[in-house]
């Protein structure tokens, strides 16, 4: 609420347009009518107002995550082009994120401080408030005469948030609070920043990438200090992946246990495997064996096919090659890829025909860029 009266004011003064988003989980019976509130104090205050529904979640899996997932999707989508979008974040809210981590054993990149800017899906998203305490907004609030809603979720235990935010109550008397928390949190970021410039230092003397795959010289990359060689197979699963978190660490470490010592590990979406000297990241066949789109349209977020146009009545969707497709291309070994990179590469189908496949060697006019919304694999190592 302290959000949307202090960007109406920021609109009003700037002459910028300004609306309102509210999602509804469809959680609880009382939500559609907080949201109908929402909207006439949207209304009186002459801010554009929509509601989101969110219909989605099966009772399977981490709720709290899911939904936080499907918030930031409804709202990328409903938002205009090009749009700011700002998120309401406080400085306890960063807390409670931190103490979550830490009981999940994260490390320095984990428990450095939540983003306050960043760009995503053609949007720059902000969170103004996380230089500011909870109760001070409430108290600039009650001071306007403004109300709010409160969301009775946030006061059930079941939720690990919930659970940290009552712990910061017991912790605040020994000098651990919200300030505190964010020093350290801060001090976290620059310790990631620094390992952040060492390992893309790194990468530059041991990997490669080839046909969207990161390709590591593997004796060179586990002679590298642990921390870094993690940062780089982590940041290579997640340029991979287009994923917008790296895996958490127990599974990073399985999974490089297991390529070690099989020669093949799945971890996020991504095929490791080792072979002749090399560690390859490429994507899973079978995470992208349901993608299809239609072209030029980009496909798993990183694949833009460009080609001639279909013939009239003939409609072409971009999709994986997949063993089928591969069968197609009789001289696919002459490009030198391995058959798993070829299997999810993006390919043009008619029907169930294959039409091409420019990473195959089956282009038929076709040309497939590469277009990672992280931008280059090595640049992106750093955080901007």
């Amino acid at each position: 609420m302290a959000l949307l009266h202090v960007a109406q004011a920021w609109g009003r003064t700037q002459g910028k347009a300004v609306s309102a988003l509210t999602v509804d989980h469809g959680l609880r019976d009382e939500a559609a009518t907080e949201a109908a509130r929402v909207a006439e104090i949207c209304a009186d205050l002459g801010v554009a107002h929509r509601t989101l529904d969110w219909p989605d979640w099966d009772g399977q899996g981490n709720l709290q995550a899911m939904a936080r997932a499907a918030r930031y999707d409804l709202i990328a989508d409903a938002a205009p082009a090009g749009a700011a979008i700002l998120i309401g974040h406080t400085m306890d809210d960063a807390a409670e994120t931190f103490l979550m981590r830490l009981a999940r054993g994260s490390g320095v990149d984990g428990l450095s401080r939540m983003r306050s800017t960043w760009t995503d899906r053609g949007h720059l998203w902000l969170r103004p408030f996380l230089t500011v305490r909870r109760a001070a907004l409430r108290d600039w609030l009650h001071d306007r005469e403004i109300g709010w809603i409160d969301d009775p979720t946030n006061d059930d235990t079941q939720y690990d948030r919930v659970r940290m935010r009552q712990a910061l109550d017991l912790l605040a008397p020994l000098g651990i609070d919200a300030e505190r928390l964010t020093m350290t949190a801060q001090a976290m970021t620059e310790a990631r920043q620094a390992l952040e410039h060492w390992a893309e230092q790194a990468a530059r003397g041991t990997a490669w990438t080839e046909a969207g795959d990161v390709v590591f010289d593997q004796a060179k990359v586990q002679a590298l200090p642990r921390e870094t060689h993690d940062r780089l197979i982590a940041h290579a699963i997640g340029w991979v992946a287009s994923a917008a978190y790296r895996p958490r660490r127990a599974a990073l470490i399985q999974a490089v246990r297991d390529v070690t010592e099989t020669g093949c590990a799945t971890l996020g979406g991504c095929l490791l495997t080792a072979k002749g000297g090399t560690l390859r990241v490429g994507r899973e066949p079978k995470a992208v064996t349901d993608l299809r789109v239609s072209p030029p349209s980009i496909w798993d977020n990183r694949w833009r096919l460009s080609g001639p146009d279909a013939p009239s009545g003939q409609v072409l969707a971009v999709r994986a090659l997949g063993a089928g497709g591969l069968s197609d291309c009789p001289d696919w070994r002459e490009t030198g890829l391995p058959r798993d990179t070829l299997l999810a590469s993006p390919a043009v189908f008619a029907g169930d025909r294959l039409v091409a496949a420019p990473l195959a060697g089956h282009p038929a006019g076709w040309r497939a860029e590469l277009c990672p919304p992280r931008g280059d694999f090595f640049t992106s190592l750093l955080s901007h």
